[in-house]
């Protein structure tokens, strides 16, 4: 594997060299994340297709997260690629949508149909967690789920009126006067927030307002998806052998370093579109995340491996998580997401951290 091959490398280089690769990939991916938002905006516009739907393909597939889920499957390790599933949907919001709020309080509008869908997506594993027993046939159901659930989104961005951040007036508005309106404004304009101008980039004046721009800048955000997955390998290659070089790779607090490191990636995905004025992208990345962990990221598993429900995930895992993900939709539906809201998602994803570690006995690292 590409990542197996990157860490070797930087092993024989030593650790100073890890710390390269560790800062080396933090800017590669600051940089392929600012233009992947610039990019799907252009495409939603140039295309007439919503942003949110776009966001929800482009960045809700854990794609790292999958591979490494697929590798502790093909290795005999299941209940550790399930771990990983569910780790990962609960630091979605309990991590990233928490630190977004936090740091820039943000309006947003998002259909409740939508809401209703990140708040039920965890619920589907209710019967199967129940059941104890999981197989390929049920690994191909919830994978049904998932592309069922972007048939959907796709399907509703279509027909709906005033679809999420499709509005052309909203985005030429923006382009025109900045985005800086009144809290009554936004509330009029669906909740709509974009408090910076779309700014110009260099590859306007190459795409120009050619009849298929709205192609070239879906290609162009695909290239830079590549280079968020590319920027993000080198975090966790790089921040891997820097954890096992200096020997607290098992400690509580390698575990979390590990964590904090795996979710840069997530925490960038929805801090920055909200910070540059286009939340739909950032909660279309929390929603698209959560949804795939719970259905799509556990049907790939279960394609390589039968999976043994233990009681911790229905007792304390499952719970925790339904009861995080509920809130996380709750302050979403009230459009305007306050920085005491991000304070109690976090305070709660602590407090599920330090029970798994000092009552289960086991680090929930996502990713």
């Amino acid at each position: 594997m590409v990542e197996e091959a990157i860490e070797s490398f930087v092993e024989s280089q030593g650790l100073w060299f890890a710390f390269v690769v560790v800062v080396m990939g933090g800017v590669i991916l600051v940089a392929f994340i600012e233009k992947l938002i610039s990019y799907l905006t252009r495409a939603a516009l140039g295309l007439g297709i919503s942003v949110f739907s776009l966001a929800i393909i482009f960045t809700g597939f854990e794609f790292d997260d999958t591979i490494l889920a697929l590798v502790f499957a093909s290795g005999g390790l299941e209940d550790v690629a399930l771990g990983t599933a569910l780790g990962t949907a609960l630091a979605i919001v309990g991590i990233t949508l928490a630190i977004a709020a936090v740091v820039h309080p943000f309006f947003v509008d998002i259909p409740r149909d939508y809401l209703a869908i990140l708040v039920v997506s965890p619920l589907i594993l209710l019967p199967l967690v129940l059941l104890g027993n999981l197989t390929r046939i049920h690994g191909i159901g919830l994978l049904g789920l998932f592309f069922a659930f972007l048939a959907y989104v796709v399907y509703m961005e279509h027909r709906r009126d005033v679809p999420v951040f499709r509005d052309t007036d909203v985005i030429e508005r923006v382009e025109t006067d900045g985005g800086v309106e009144a809290d009554a404004e936004l509330e009029a304009d669906g909740g709509v927030m974009a408090r910076e101008r779309i700014e110009p980039i260099f590859e306007d004046d190459l795409v120009g307002d050619r009849v298929y721009a709205g192609y070239v800048w879906f290609g162009l955000a695909v290239a830079a998806l590549a280079g968020v997955v590319f920027g993000s390998m080198l975090i966790q290659t790089g921040s891997e052998v820097v954890l096992e070089e200096t020997g607290i790779e098992e400690t509580v607090f390698g575990a979390t370093v590990i964590t904090l490191l795996l979710t840069f990636e997530n925490v960038l995905l929805t801090l920055e579109p909200v910070r540059r004025g286009f939340p739909e992208i950032g909660i279309g990345h929390v929603v698209g995340s959560v949804v795939f962990s719970v259905t799509g990221n556990i049907g790939f598993i279960l394609l390589l491996a039968d999976l043994n429900i233990g009681t911790s995930v229905l007792y304390f895992h499952f719970p925790a998580l339904l009861i995080v993900t509920a809130l996380g939709a709750y302050f979403v539906g009230t459009r305007r997401i306050r920085r005491w809201h991000g304070v109690l998602l976090g305070g709660l994803y602590v407090a599920y951290w330090l029970i798994a570690v000092f009552v289960f006995g086991g680090v929930p690292i996502s990713g």
